[in-house]
């Protein structure tokens, strides 16, 4: 029977790690009002992109105008018993020098215009509070983003106690990119690190790629920016974190997408095409030629799947025929005529067009 066959190379192999992840804005934060009041105006518009400092909500200032004024007046107040306590010490610091008034007079006086120092500086504190509260009526953007949905229509009646919450913002460029691995993957990782059998780019700096759900992969590479050293014990799995480019709104917050990490290698990996590979009850197998062109199964632990390749761990060698048509109406030990195939592309070259085409 005429068999096609692919001879096993040891070669370095170009692996990436693929995980699944969620988009989230690089900030995201929760618009809240700091006082209460009647909701005047909502001034930007829903979903669209604000910057820093612009207005969002009006709440009626009314009533905090008012606070104002009255601390302003209560200053005043203050500042005229300021200027009477001080002139009253004034006068008396020259007569008790003179031994004309007594130590109590000149202490008694001495306290009043200390007294109402401290009290004008407890009215400057209150016009303050009184300033901030006025200014918390115009809701402004805390950081420049994409706008969500208003939580509050104009006219309700919105207060802190219930959490004040009015919108949310998100800032989507930068864009990041969530996604955990788990501490298998961790720990095979570090021995085949440790083995030889992988290479890590150089710092461990990854070069991190996405696609899209829609099976397109986004142009723009990003960079692994955190990884946590603590394992989730309710998921056993490590979090992490990429971070994308993201200048024209592309990406957008809670997007479900596929995560590669690219730049490592197995070292002296055997690539074998996954048409190639049988599953029997033993495990996954191959059929494999000899020297004599019969075939034989042979049993195989594959690794990561590499395009249309597949990673062998263990059971073949460099040089070793690997069948890859024909493969259901083979018997061990039957005769065939081995043909030889093309090998197939390296998983770099592979993926060339389909970047150049992206």
């Amino acid at each position: 029977m005429p068999v096609g066959v692919v001879s096993t190379v040891a070669k370095d192999v170009p692996v990436p790690f693929e995980f699944v992840g969620q988009t989230a804005g690089s900030r995201e934060v929760e618009v809240r009002a700091r006082v209460g009041g009647i909701l005047l105006k909502r001034a930007y518009t829903e979903g669209k992109s604000v910057k820093q400092g612009d207005l969002l909500f009006q709440i009626d200032p009314a009533q905090f105008q008012a606070a104002l004024d009255q601390a302003q007046g209560a200053l005043k107040v203050e500042e005229a018993q300021r200027a009477r306590t001080r002139q009253d010490y004034d006068r008396i610091l020259p007569l008790f020098k003179e031994n004309a008034v007594s130590q109590k007079d000149r202490d008694d006086a001495a306290a009043a215009y200390q007294s109402a120092q401290a009290s004008v500086a407890a009215a400057q504190a209150r016009v303050k509070e009184a300033q901030i509260n006025l200014g918390y009526t115009r809701v402004t953007a805390p950081i420049s983003g994409m706008t969500s949905k208003e939580v509050r229509s104009e006219g309700s009646l919105v207060s802190t106690g219930d959490g004040g919450l009015l919108t949310k913002i998100s800032q989507i460029d930068p864009m990041y990119v969530n996604f955990s691995f788990s501490d298998n993957d961790l720990l095979a990782f570090r021995r085949d690190e440790q083995s030889g059998k992988l290479k890590l780019p150089e710092g461990k700096r990854f070069e991190v790629t996405v696609e899209l759900s829609d099976g397109s992969s986004y142009a723009k590479p990003g960079r692994l920016n955190f990884t946590d050293n603590v394992i989730d014990p309710s998921t056993g799995t490590i979090r992490a974190r990429a971070e994308f480019a993201n200048p024209d709104g592309q990406l957008l917050p809670g997007q479900f997408v596929r995560v590669f990490l690219n730049g490592a290698k197995r070292v002296n990996a055997i690539l074998i095409p996954q048409r190639a590979v049988l599953t029997s009850q033993q495990g996954k197998m191959v059929w494999v030629v000899d020297a004599k062109n019969t075939v034989a199964p042979r049993p195989i632990t594959l690794g990561a799947e590499v395009g249309d390749q597949v990673l062998v761990e263990s059971g073949l060698k460099p040089g070793e025929k690997v069948v890859v048509d024909n493969i259901i109406k083979l018997r061990p030990g039957a005769p065939v005529k081995p043909e030889q195939r093309k090998p197939e592309a390296a998983p770099a070259e592979a993926s060339a067009p389909a970047k150049a085409k992206a």
